[in-house]
């Protein structure tokens, strides 16, 4: 009898997923998505009103998920909030590290050294806090997973944005890094790097400028979407993704291959 290709499972029904960031945008997508395929999502960001209102809509569709309000530069409260979402979902499976600020600095503003070490602290830092928080636990995973959130801005720069640009580059860094040390126990750590999403942290940019800056530099010609990013980082996920690490995986609708 010939053997059936399809024996892995792209299913994270009853899985656990911590997602940083959750309360808007792409973790807010992510979050939904992933409760939406049947996971236990621990919703996590600033501010509990924003945390809970993502809660209520994920719960209100008969969905599963929990919230905590978590500053990811805070490194007790991130084994604390592991060890409660442990407690409250019987394990974690999924990491996903979406956080993220972006403070445009000229390299001599007086602010420069402070917009520096508080980018880095919440961009790249705070991901291997969460990450070794969360090690333990993973290792009791049938199927550990570990996505990071870089940019576009990971693999070139924008003017006036070289703070976010490093850490960018970083967490690219960090995700090959910790590939290697942790592959060998089955943990994959992977990436995603997102290009022009409508977020809000794009939601400065009038939508004119928005057209003429896709239309210019993307393959697809327009702003992604949170789902675009969500369903990227989904496929990193999967129980049946289980060689795939290390990878970095644009969702910038064609913009790093598109000379002209």
């Amino acid at each position: 009898m010939t053997e059936r290709l399809s024996q892995l499972s792209r299913s994270i029904e009853g899985k656990v997923a911590i997602i940083t960031g959750a309360a808007s945008g792409m973790g807010r997508a992510t979050a939904h998505l992933f409760a939406d395929e049947g996971a236990h999502v621990a919703v996590t960001d600033l501010g509990a009103d924003r945390v809970a209102a993502v809660v209520d809509e994920i719960t209100g569709a008969g969905r599963s998920a929990k919230g905590w309000t978590f500053d990811v530069t805070d490194g007790e409260r991130a084994q604390a909030v592991v060890n409660e979402v442990v407690e409250t979902f019987g394990g974690l499976d999924i990491v996903i590290n979406n956080a993220g600020i972006a403070l445009f600095t000229e390299i001599d503003s007086p602010e420069y050294e402070d917009n520096w070490a508080t980018s880095l602290d919440v961009l790249l830092t705070s991901h291997t806090r969460l990450i070794r928080a969360a090690l333990p636990h993973l290792r009791q995973s049938e199927s550990p997973r570990i996505v990071n959130i870089a940019s576009t801005e990971g693999w070139g720069a924008t003017k006036y944005n070289s703070p976010y640009v490093a850490a960018k580059h970083g967490v690219i860094g960090l995700t090959k890094g910790l590939a290697v040390d942790l592959g060998r126990e089955g943990i994959t750590v992977n990436c995603i790097c997102p290009g022009p999403i409508v977020t809000g942290l794009t939601g400065s940019i009038s939508e004119q400028d928005r057209e003429i800056f896709a239309k210019r530099r993307t393959a697809i010609g327009r702003y992604g979407i949170p789902e675009e990013v969500a369903h990227g980082t989904l496929n990193f996920s999967l129980p049946a993704s289980r060689y795939m690490t290390g990878a970095v995986l644009p969702v910038d609708g064609g913009l790093l291959i598109k000379n002209a």
